[in-house]
């Protein structure tokens, strides 16, 4: 079951996702950032790869996509905030980026 992240595990597990231009969605336990490609294509083409980790995850992004920009907000809704599974999301993303 997946749990709420604790104040403990926090810092270690969101510390390097703010270096990395992740930042907190003000008034919730929720983790915001915006991707910027090159054209509308890449910009889809990077949403189908995440799309296919996080059905695999069965943990799914908010995002909105407009031109070459996608915006995404991660929050796990069972536990109403944050959870190991947005912090693996996050890192995935970044990774495919």
């Amino acid at each position: 079951m997946t749990e709420r992240l604790s104040e403990e595990t926090r810092g270690p597990l969101l510390g390097p996702l703010f270096d990395s231009g992740w930042a907190m969605v003000d008034g919730r336990d929720a983790l915001w950032k915006q991707f910027k490609f090159k054209s509308f294509v890449d910009a889809f083409a990077w949403m189908t790869k995440v799309a296919i980790w996080a059905e695999k995850w069965d943990h799914h992004p908010e995002w909105s996509n407009v031109y070459n920009r996608v915006d995404v907000v991660l929050t796990t809704h069972d536990v109403n905030g944050l959870s190991a599974l947005d912090a693996k999301l996050a890192r995935k993303m970044d990774s495919l980026r």
